[in-house]
């Protein structure tokens, strides 16, 4: 690297500078992950989660702008927080919410309905309070999965819940122009919500992931808060769905 390069790669203007990003579940994880990446970049940060006392400690490691604590399943509580927000803001990414396994016979029809409908309705209703206060732009991002495209009994109603997410992500790109929206689809990130699903088989999968992932180790929160930054600054890139997953989706 030459000397000039070096240079203008350290004296470049932050990519989010003077921005508002909004994080829904910023508490932990990939939101938390993706607030630091965001106020590195010059970003306001605003978090939400459902735990109070988390969420206050992930407030004081980013400096965030500030929080509000409440459960982002419930439309009515999307609704005051957005009522009560001040805008304008730039940017919303999602990251509330998890993953849905199981055989299908297996489950309830109140569980296969939330299954197939949890990340679409809390994205839209993000979308529908979140679009009068965003800037032409700014982008609504949402989280989804590559896991799921590969049809097992051991997961079940989620390859369906997957496939639900690009369209509906293109659909609503449509609606919200000139505010972006897109979607992240990420394989096995190392993330609390991981340790809690596999417990004791946290590190048994780690070390399969790494055997056998192309890229040769496990995919973090940070990889996946770099695709969600570099999607925020890339005014280009509008109803669309972009993988992480280290090459999961291509190995057995």
């Amino acid at each position: 690297m030459t000397t000039a390069t070096s240079s203008a790669s350290v004296d470049r203007e932050p990519q989010l500078l003077g921005q508002t990003v909004v994080l829904i579940g910023g508490s932990a994880g990939i939101g938390l992950q993706t607030a630091r990446l965001a106020r590195r970049e010059g970003a306001d940060a605003v978090l939400t989660g459902r735990d109070p006392e988390k969420l206050e400690r992930a407030a004081q490691d980013v400096g965030a702008r500030s929080t509000a604590a409440f459960d982002a399943t419930e439309p009515a509580s999307l609704k005051r927080f957005f009522d009560d927000l001040p805008g304008p803001i730039d940017h919303v990414i999602v990251t509330a919410g998890g993953p849905h396994y199981g055989p299908l016979l297996a489950m309830e029809s109140n569980e296969v309905r939330e299954a197939l409908s949890d990340h679409v309705v809390m994205g839209l209703e993000v979308a529908r309070n979140a679009v009068g206060k965003m800037r032409p732009g700014g982008t609504l991002l949402l989280m989804g999965g590559t896991g799921g495209r590969r049809i097992s009994r051991q997961g079940g109603i989620v390859s369906a819940a997957t496939a639900a997410l690009p369209p509906f992500t293109a659909a609503l790109a449509l609606e919200l122009a000139p505010v972006r929206v897109n979607l992240i689809a990420a394989g096995f990130v190392d993330t609390p919500l991981s340790a809690s699903l596999l417990g004791d088989g946290l590190e048994v999968r780690r070390q399969e992931l790494r055997a056998k992932l192309p890229i040769g180790r496990v995919v973090g929160p940070a990889d996946v808060a770099a695709l969600a930054v570099h999607i925020m600054a890339n005014t280009a890139l509008a109803g669309a769905t972009y993988d992480i997953d280290g090459g999961q989706q291509f190995v057995a």
